[in-house]
């Protein structure tokens, strides 16, 4: 019979590992820092959102949450990326940025027909039905500039 094969040759986790090396302070402080930073950034940009919907008329306060948040996720980013953080991170800075920015297409388009959007939103706070709430929305459809229609 030919030479027999031992499990613990086949199994590749046998054998001496390679440890990892210990986190530096420095690595460790500049991980907490990106964290708070990280939350900041949630933060500023949920806040944004929920603003935003809450009433047109705080749109400057969403633009300036929308717009704090970008800050804070483009330097989440940079941290992430320069230090090697964790990749969840990562993942979620770059999702946080494409909601802001989708927040910053909505502000815009909220500012430039700030007086239709703010009729919408009067006029939806009193529909009860579903037929009201339709005329609301085509009220709002017909008070838009041609084009948009």
């Amino acid at each position: 019979m030919g030479g027999s094969r031992r499990l613990e040759n086949m199994n590749p986790d046998v054998g001496p590992k390679p440890s990892q090396q210990p986190r530096s302070e420095a690595e460790k402080s500049a991980l907490g820092v990106t964290q708070i930073l990280f939350r900041a950034f949630l933060l500023t940009a949920l806040g944004a959102f929920f603003v935003f919907s809450l009433n047109v008329n705080y749109v400057w306060l969403s633009a300036i949450l929308t717009l704090a948040g970008l800050v804070l996720g483009v330097v989440v980013l940079v941290r992430t990326l320069k230090y090697k953080h964790p990749r969840l991170i990562l993942f979620g800075t770059i999702s946080g940025l494409i909601v802001s920015a989708v927040m910053c297409l909505l502000i815009l388009t909220s500012v430039l027909f700030f007086n239709q959007v703010s009729t919408y939103q009067d006029c939806s706070r009193g529909a009860l039905t579903e037929s009201a709430k339709t005329q609301c929305m085509t009220q709002l459809e017909n008070s838009m500039p041609g084009p948009l229609r």
